[in-house]
């Protein structure tokens, strides 16, 4: 009778309602946490559309929506988050749902099974080269970085998110000093390129196309210096893609990308700790002191484009042969500890290395790059500069004056071979220091400026080699998880 009790059927009808009860509560508070999460970010002024309210009615009736909450109940140790899962993926009709987890694997292993054989690959030709391949010595690894470009180029696929308002995501300003952040959204969201993928299942990184400058613009208060809401934003934005699809919680955010030029980007980032310490961040702002990681984050070239384009003074090469009849030449405002030392030294003190606070209004900065050997690209309060672009434009050698930038694409150019680097402790022998530049190695560093040119040039539409190539290059090395 005791075991008849325990496991037959009248002993176990008690128990088996007690189950289904549960169940059902379990279901309720399901159901309240979704309706909750839909008006935290659809009706509370949250910046993103819920992924409950964006379900399309007509695809997923609320009798189907019980039947999925009772089923992840049954099944599922942890239903809130398969049933979120579940639903995120009928967004709209061009999205289909998650394989089976079977099918799901089997694509994760092919992708890494290729990446496995590019790194393979690119080691392979890592000790093949010619100075043919490598002109000016610009390339650390001219086989190496060939061979990577051309795996990029068969393999890499990108995922753009698609969430988010327009006015903060999808767009960014694509003009004046934020023009390298707009360009490239602008260029994942709508070029013509071969990169991206509308297949989350088959892509090797995951694009997060939100504008930091634009949050500046249209979250910050003027003179607040609160950064709080820049923060708050990417947390709310994070908590969405990683609620609503899967593949941020797979890796905690490592093959997913920001990229942005505003210099608070980094302090932006902060706002989920993942995307911080983990995700490759993509900055102009890439200073080694204040957080960047030059294993995992991608420093961003800064080009500042006059309503849009380069300066015409800058847009085709001078001939080799143009005078130069200035030793070196900087114009700019007081930012900074670097220029303070610069202005204490040079500031309107030599007529041949000719520094301005201030630029004389007869003078304009291109056609002064033009007539200069040397351009001097100290950091400001942040460590990029947008001179350092525009003096290869100029052909006009570049004189890094920094602290703990991170060169863009240093990870493949040797910016030793088209710019000077000069320690702070020694700007006051600047003017020695480029007196001593022998004539060979100028020319030589003239050649190397020539060479990389079109790495940093930005076209519509985009080129091979290119600055938006050469960015998902730096992307595409970190995803390989390779140093060339």
């Amino acid at each position: 009778m005791m075991m008849k009790k325990s496991g037959g059927d009248d002993g176990g009808g008690g128990g088996g309602l007690l189950y289904t009860c549960l169940g059902v509560l379990c279901c309720v508070l399901v159901l309240s946490v979704i309706a909750v999460v839909s008006i935290r970010f659809s009706v509370s002024g949250g910046p993103f559309p819920s992924s409950v309210s964006s379900v399309n009615s007509a695809t997923v009736t609320i009798v189907e929506l019980q039947k999925k909450v009772i089923a992840a109940t049954v099944t599922n140790p942890n239903p809130s988050r398969a049933i979120a899962s579940d639903l995120s993926f009928y967004r709209n009709s061009s999205f289909s749902p998650i394989p089976r987890k079977s099918t799901v694997v089997r694509k994760d292993d092919k992708i890494e099974e290729g990446l496995a054989r590019a790194r393979a690959a690119i080691r392979k030709a890592a000790g093949v080269g010619n100075l043919s391949m490598n002109p000016g010595g610009i390339y650390r690894n001219a086989g190496a970085f060939y061979q990577s470009y051309k795996e990029m180029e068969r393999k890499l696929k990108v995922y753009v998110y698609e969430d988010g308002d327009f006015i903060l995501v999808h767009n960014g300003p694509c003009k004046d000093i934020y023009a390298s952040e707009g360009r490239f959204i602008s260029e994942m969201e709508y070029g013509n390129n071969k990169f991206r993928t509308r297949d989350p299942h088959s892509a090797h990184v995951y694009f997060m196309p939100f504008s930091v400058a634009w949050m500046v613009k249209f979250l910050y208060v003027p003179l607040s210096y609160n950064l709080a809401p820049l923060k708050q934003y990417v947390s709310d934005y994070v908590r969405l893609i990683s609620t609503k699809y899967p593949f941020w919680n797979r890796t905690h955010g490592a093959d997913h990308f920001m990229l942005s030029c505003h210099d608070w980007a980094p302090v932006a980032s902060k706002g989920n700790d993942f995307l911080y310490n983990t995700s490759i961040r993509v900055l102009c702002n890439a200073n080694s002191s204040e957080g960047f990681n030059p294993q995992k984050d991608v420093s961003l070239p800064e080009i500042y484009l006059y309503n849009g384009v380069v300066s015409p003074k800058l847009q085709s090469p001078p001939p080799a042969n143009i005078s130069r009849p200035y030793l070196g030449f900087f114009a700019g405002g007081l930012h900074g500890h670097i220029r303070e030392t610069l202005f204490d030294h040079w500031k309107e003190k030599d007529s041949h290395l000719r520094v301005y606070q201030q630029l004389p209004k007869n003078m304009d900065y291109p056609s002064e790059m033009l007539r200069s050997k040397f351009c001097l690209c100290p950091s400001g309060y942040e460590v990029a500069s947008p001179r350092v672009i525009e003096a290869i434009y100029a052909e006009c050698v570049p004189v890094m004056l920094s602290d703990h930038y991170v060169f863009p694409f240093s990870d493949v150019l040797n910016w030793e071979a088209f710019s000077l680097q000069v320690n702070i402790s020694d700007i006051p022998r600047l003017k020695d220091i480029l007196l001593a530049v022998p004539d060979d190695k100028y020319m030589k560093l003239k050649e190397g400026m020539r060479a990389v040119r079109k790495h940093f040039e930005l076209n519509r539409p985009v080129r091979r080699f290119d600055m938006f190539h050469m960015i998902l290059h730096s992307i595409w090395l970190r995803r390989l998880n390779l140093m060339l």
